[in-house]
């Protein structure tokens, strides 16, 4: 059971709308590194949490219900930016920064921002949807949640980085000093995120819980292989040397070493195609069905 408060979590402030930032602020809705991917990450790993200690899934639970938070923030945000903005603002928005026209997708042709525009007008009324940058609706694609405590917490390190590092062009992109101020927050917060996930994993014995899971004897490995980096290089190039092909292996139950990849196996051979498969005749054994 969940309840509401209809103050926002922190404050979001428009003083000039914006609506070309209006679209790159969708990304971090309904991108795949957006806060509707986090929210429902820590949801379904907490839902599906399994083990004697339930502070875990405690501590998913309230940092997936603030992500809703940061959802119904960034949903104002876009609908404050469309607010009695004509598309004339949008072009000097975009003209305005080349840099950021470049890369948060203003050189996209006139009609592709345009149209968004006309999503935002005509399906939303000038709202925010659950979608990415380029209209695509959010689909739960990269929501990952796996049963294994260790790495959902590895997943979600990933999922606040990429996160933050979206956070941050968005700041970089604002001209609007509420925008920035906004953003400032959120990424303060999937600092704290990032922290908090590293710090179960360190509860959890850190790098001395891998593999995961640690629950299957590694004596059903090819040990051999397990702590063994496969150069793949041609002409007898040798493997790039590092941390990763020498030394004691981090979880301390190896040793690193550097392999050239060299094929075991045999050339597969594939019995004959079957009648009524479509494959031509020469493809067909005969009496073969």
């Amino acid at each position: 059971m969940y309840y509401h408060d209809k103050r926002l979590q922190y404050p979001v402030r428009v003083e000039t709308p914006d609506p070309l930032f209006a679209r790159q602020l969708q990304q971090a809705i309904g991108g795949i590194e957006g806060e509707i991917r986090v929210c429902l990450q820590y949801f379904f790993q907490a839902w599906g949490a399994r083990g004697p200690d339930n502070k875990y899934r405690d501590m998913l639970l309230n940092t997936a219900t603030e992500e809703i938070g940061h959802i119904e923030m960034l949903a104002t945000a876009v609908a404050l930016n469309l607010e009695n903005a004509p598309l004339s603002l949008q072009e000097s928005a975009a003209a305005a920064n080349p840099v950021v026209n470049a890369v948060m997708g203003g050189e996209r042709p006139r009609h592709m921002v345009e149209g968004m525009l006309q999503k935002h007008l005509l399906s939303t009324g000038l709202a925010a949807f659950p979608g990415n940058a380029d209209g695509l609706p959010f689909d739960c694609s990269h929501v990952y949640a796996s049963g294994n405590l260790a790495a959902d917490m590895y997943a979600n390190v990933t999922a606040e980085a990429t996160g933050r590092i979206l956070a941050v062009r968005l700041y970089n992109a604002a001209h609007d000093p509420g925008m920035k101020d906004m953003l400032s927050f959120l990424i303060a917060r999937d600092t704290m995120h990032q922290q908090q996930w590293l710090a179960v994993i360190e509860e959890l014995g850190g790098t001395k819980a891998l593999p995961i899971p640690n629950s299957f004897d590694q004596n059903l490995e090819k040990r051999e292989f397990s702590y063994a980096f496969v150069g793949t290089d041609r002409n007898d190039v040798p493997p790039p040397r590092g941390r990763f092909t020498e030394g004691p292996s981090l979880d301390g139950r190896g040793q690193f070493s550097a392999i050239r990849n060299e094929p075991l196996g045999e050339e597969p051979v594939l019995g004959p195609a079957r009648e009524g498969s479509g494959a031509q005749r020469e493809q067909i054994q005969p009496g073969k069905t």
